[in-house]
């Protein structure tokens, strides 16, 4: 069962951020197109890391080529703040990537916000389940093509964080964190939606995560992006600076 989880995934290895970011464009481009029954669903993750790869992606010339209008944009996660707030990660995509894009606006699928965490999770999950046809997942239909993740410093990945409740969520797809070690309430894909998917691409860069995914690489128990698994493939996408501390890098 070879890179269905981290310590069997692929690793690619790249010179720096701007190639990290180039590479994953070319290669979303290439697994949307060959998508030809149904929807490319795709889940989008925050961060700092993404946004080249947004700003690459609403470029006219790749943005001309993309199958938008078979495609639909849900988040990993997002801290639960209004739309307009400086720390959405809805907000940064959609001033970098989706308002340059020719995307229905019924294809996009923000976290909602104006609710408790728990029933904007709730909704959240709906849309997810309303657009897989059950209320189940099913092994072999993949909720998502791709779910895109990165990690943070204490080996967090989407809303994943350390020590809390959400970690040994069992049965929701979409599940309330709030952690203790980063500000604001946040609203997550759990374990199992992200396993529910063709890809889990990891996208890390920088000498500072270098410890923490040589850790998450040996399969450190101990922290959340450790835990993550796909039906499919599991890749991780990292510049030289972070693939420092690997045994193999």
């Amino acid at each position: 069962m070879s890179g269905h989880d981290v310590t069997s995934a692929r690793m690619v290895i790249l010179d720096d951020g701007e190639a990290v970011a180039q590479k994953m464009a070319h290669w979303l481009l290439d697994q949307a197109l060959a998508k030809t029954d149904g929807y490319f669903v795709v889940a989008l993750s925050g961060g700092s890391t993404p946004k080249r790869l947004f700003k690459i992606m609403a470029e006219p010339e790749y943005a001309a080529r993309f199958p938008w209008r078979r495609t639909q944009i849900f988040f990993g996660d997002d801290r639960h703040v209004p739309f307009t707030h400086d720390d959405s990660n809805y907000r940064m995509t959609d001033e970098l990537l989706l308002e340059h894009v020719d995307l229905p606006t019924e294809n996009v699928h923000p976290v909602p916000s104006d609710g408790t965490t728990e029933h904007d999770a709730a909704l959240y999950q709906n849309a997810l389940q309303d657009l897989y046809g059950s209320h189940h997942l099913v092994p072999g239909k993949p909720l998502f093509d791709v779910v895109m993740l990165g990690m943070g410093p204490d080996g967090h990945t989407a809303s994943l964080f350390p020590r809390q409740p959400i970690l040994q969520e069992k049965t929701k797809w979409v599940a309330a964190c709030t952690p203790d070690n980063a500000p604001h309430d946040r609203v997550s894909l759990t374990y199992q939606a992200i396993h529910s998917s063709c890809n889990v691409v990891f996208l890390i860069e920088g000498e500072g995560k270098a410890e923490m995914l040589a850790r998450v690489r040996s399969g450190d128990e101990s922290l959340p992006a450790a835990h993550i698994t796909s039906e499919g493939e599991v890749v991780f996408l990292v510049d030289k600076a972070a693939a420092g501390a690997l045994e193999n890098g």
